[in-house]
């Protein structure tokens, strides 16, 4: 069956195209166990082939590395790329948690880092990854806008917000994206942030969209894990969650055995086919995992299909997600 599924939209309030499953990069340097950058590289390297061009990073994945990291892939190829990194995380040389910072002068620090570590002359996308509390909306989204006058910075979005505070945001300065975690097991944006986001024509970008990898049926119980997975310490991965919210994985894979794709397949089907600007940057070091994710394309749901999974997923997921 041939999906009519838009692969492409317009970031909000950009002149940015995009493809709609983008590749997060995370795990290519931190907190999913052993990582390999000659495999990521080429894993890097193939999504371009295959015509994705949205990236997303962070200055905080493994402490700058993983910038290093996508620097090093894209040298040379930033014209096929749309990339989005983010602040406000502060870690230490060690990697410890030294909490949020939102003060001007550090956004404006943290920017020139983000820039020398990839090498490049702007970043197209930034965004504040998670708001400092004791810092306004309104003195951060400025301080951010700053950088677009500089040529620093081409679009702005955030992440992890709630509605009162896009609206806040988007009175200094447009917002481009919303980057905030969704999925059939996290479902808290369609409570009000969608409808912002489609009164203010920005694009919501989901992060997790497998659930940390849970949807595609990949964990079944803790002994799945490497050591140092940061699920480990995640509330919705002790045993007791994970026997609860397996049926998540057993209504998925119903489905996808009727229609002889995966499970991963129809996660991310599910996500695009809730409107068509939605974008989704499942993240992976593998190659056949990255064409497994962009084969949701041609995943069809119908309008029944979507009416029995909504009937059939449970309510409530077990654990909170952080």
């Amino acid at each position: 069956m041939v999906n009519k599924m838009k692969k492409s939209t317009l970031l909000g309030n950009s002149t940015l195209s995009v493809n709609r499953i983008g590749l997060g990069c995370m795990g290519m340097s931190e907190f999913y166990g052993a990582f390999n950058e000659a495999e990521s590289i080429i894993t890097l390297h193939k999504a371009i082939d295959l015509s994705v061009n949205f990236f997303d990073t962070a200055d905080m994945y493994g402490s700058g590395a993983n910038e290093k990291l996508i620097g090093k892939a894209f040298k040379g190829k930033w014209d096929k790329v749309v990339l989005a990194t983010k602040f406000a995380v502060m870690r230490g040389p060690n990697g410890e948690w030294l909490g949020l910072n939102g003060q001007p002068e550090y956004i404006k620090k943290a920017c020139e880092q983000s820039l020398l570590n990839l090498g490049t002359e702007a970043i197209d996308l930034y965004y504040m990854h998670r708001q400092a509390p004791d810092v306004e909306i309104e003195v951060i989204v400025g301080a951010m806008a700053d950088l677009i006058k500089q040529g620093k910075v081409k679009y702005i979005g955030l992440s992890e917000v709630d509605a009162e505070t896009i609206r806040r945001a988007h009175k200094v300065h447009p917002i481009t994206a919303i980057q905030t975690e969704y999925s059939l097991w996290s479902r808290e944006p369609e409570q009000e942030v969608f409808e912002v986001c489609k009164e203010l024509g920005i694009t919501f970008v989901s992060y997790s969209p497998l659930g940390r990898g849970f949807l595609t049926g990949a964990i079944k119980s803790r002994a799945d894990f490497e050591a140092g997975d940061f699920r480990l310490n995640n509330p919705r991965f002790t045993e007791e969650a994970i026997n609860k919210n397996i049926k998540f994985v057993e209504i998925i894979d119903q489905l996808a055995k009727a229609k002889g794709v995966t499970k991963a397949q129809i996660a991310l089907s599910w996500i695009l086919s809730q409107n068509d600007e939605i974008t989704a940057i499942p993240g992976t070091r593998k190659v056949h995992r990255l064409e497994e994710n962009l084969g949701s394309y041609n995943v069809e749901l119908s309008q029944a299909d979507l009416v029995v999974i909504e009937a059939s997923v449970p309510k409530i997921t077990i654990g909170s997600r952080y």
